[in-house]
């Protein structure tokens, strides 16, 4: 009897869009996007293609990432790793910003170097290595129907564009032909990019040819998509190809699980699936065959990898956050600490409030199921009007909920406010006197609750609301990114005269 392994579909549950990945030896390492969240470009390790642990962030530091005043689904886009002889790349866009760039490590956790900028591109460049010692940059240009890819050459050490860019991909005739991946294949090289736009008709596309420039013959229907299907993975493509050392080969790309076929707050995920070769040497993933399922048969994966944990809680313990945890962009100096009171987190409170773009007190971490609660312990004394922290489930700064100890008038307040698409109410208040407060919220699927115990022991439900509005087709434009549950101060206008607090941020998932 054959054996097989089974694996769950998505990989990388949550807010981790436009998947990129690479080999070295028998270890993978995989990037996504960040948009405006700090650190950026979140990486992560597995041996088997299944279990990923994080490792790190690419960049980590100002100097190589500056999204103070980014918008909401600005900052980072769509970044591509590679590694080649003894060093990783990982190239991507800060769109409003430095462009096109890339940076190396030698250790894929770190340190990465400063930022080296190459000249032409829109969003979504790719590095590829070739046989002879030449490096192309291949990336989207134009805009909606109008997207292409164009490529050229560049000296990786130094970024400097060695070849003029020249257009080698229109697509297949739809808007956002973006996300382009040059590889070479058994001789032959293949330019692989997402076409359609990521939302129904979102697909994978390919083409080949014997030069690296085309002109490539297209395969005449995508090797990825669910556009006819009522798959519960929709919005499928983004993808990039890996062979491992089996001479197995592999496809990572983004998908969504829609909630009543119509939306997610937990945006874009990372999907895993086998690639076959057909005998005419093309790779084919799934078109509309529904052979991309939230379970997944294979005959074999490439090694052994932890399963990560879906439940557990930050003490605040170490001198450093966990990798999972993140900034809204870049944090104010002395915004935060884990110093400050040992075993605490503490946040100080900013001008800027959970509405605003600028440096937010706010370190959240991804939802990641629908269906999960998250607490933490607030120690928390305002003694000036405006003061804030609390905890909340926020989407951008025109959708977010949040449960929060404030003090307005001269008085102590515990308040649920709902922001939805940038109007702001309070759903619901209590005046308290405590300084010391659990708060909780839960996900239920299709609406969120907002919690709070004096004692963490008897919780009160002070307001609900549905989860729709955080969802990114709820977004005026476009959203990209998904909610992300956070522990966060402000001070309204000005700097808070106290910190607020955490001793612990507890997420469990159910």
């Amino acid at each position: 009897m054959e054996s097989s392994i089974t694996y769950a579909n998505p990989i990388l549950p949550g807010f981790y869009p436009d998947p990129s990945i690479t080999r070295a030896g028998d270890d993978y390492y995989l990037v996504c996007s960040s948009f405006e969240y700090f650190p950026g470009v979140p990486i992560f390790h597995s041996q088997d293609l299944i279990h990923w642990t994080q490792i790190g962030h690419v960049l980590d530091r100002i100097s190589q990432l500056d999204t103070r005043k980014s918008k909401s689904s600005g900052g980072i886009f769509a970044p591509t790793i590679r590694y080649h002889e003894g060093t990783f790349y990982m190239i991507t866009t800060e769109v409003h910003g430095k462009g096109n760039f890339y940076v190396t490590a030698t250790d894929p956790a770190g340190p990465w170097s400063d930022p080296i900028s190459i000249p032409y591109g829109g969003i979504d460049p790719s590095l590829m290595f070739d046989e002879d010692g030449k490096v192309y940059v291949t990336t989207q240009q134009g805009a909606d129907y109008d997207s292409h890819v164009i490529q050229y050459e560049i000296d990786i050490a130094t970024g400097r564009a060695l070849t003029k860019p020249a257009v080698i991909w229109t697509g297949d005739g739809g808007p956002w032909t973006e996300g382009p991946h040059l590889y070479r294949i058994n001789g032959l090289y293949y330019i692989m990019s997402a076409s359609g736009g990521t939302a129904k008709e979102h697909r994978e596309i390919i083409g080949r040819s014997s030069s690296p420039y085309g002109p490539f013959e297209p395969l005449p229907h995508p090797i990825l998509t669910h556009s006819r299907t009522e798959n519960a993975i929709q919005y499928l493509g983004h993808a990039d190809l890996i062979e491992d050392q089996n001479g197995d080969w592999w496809a990572v790309f983004l998908g969504v699980r829609l909630v009543e076929s119509k939306y997610t707050v937990l945006g874009r995920e990372t999907f895993l699936a086998p690639v076959s070769w057909n005998e005419d040497g093309w790779p084919m993933i799934d078109n509309n065959e529904d052979t991309v399922g939230l379970e997944m048969k294979v005959p074999r994966v490439p090694g052994s990898s932890p399963k990560p944990a879906s439940n557990g809680r930050y003490d605040f313990d170490d001198e450093v956050l966990p990798f999972a945890m993140t900034f809204l962009r870049n944090p104010a100096e002395g915004s935060w600490s884990l110093n400050e009171r040992p075993g605490w987190l503490s946040l100080r409170g900013q001008p800027e409030g959970l509405s605003d773009i600028g440096q937010m007190a706010f370190i959240g971490r991804r939802q990641q199921y629908t269906s999960a609660e998250w607490s933490a312990l607030l120690d928390f004394n305002p003694s000036v009007d405006g003061e804030e922290a609390g905890l909340c489930a926020r989407l951008d700064e025109h959708a977010h909920y949040e449960i929060s100890l404030s003090q307005r008038k001269g008085k102590r307040v515990i308040a649920a406010r709902l922001t939805i698409d940038g109007t702001a109410h309070v759903a619901a208040e209590v005046p308290t006197t405590a300084g010391h407060l659990y708060l909780k919220i839960r996900a239920e699927l299709t609406e969120y609750g907002l919690l709070y115990s004096t004692d963490g022991q008897e919780w009160i439900e002070l307001s609900s609301a549905p989860a729709y509005p955080l969802s990114p087709q709820a977004v005026r434009g476009n959203g990209f990114t998904g909610v992300l549950i956070g522990l966060y101060a402000t001070g309204h206008g000005k700097v808070a005269e106290v910190p607020a607090y955490f001793d612990w941020f507890d997420y469990r998932s159910s």
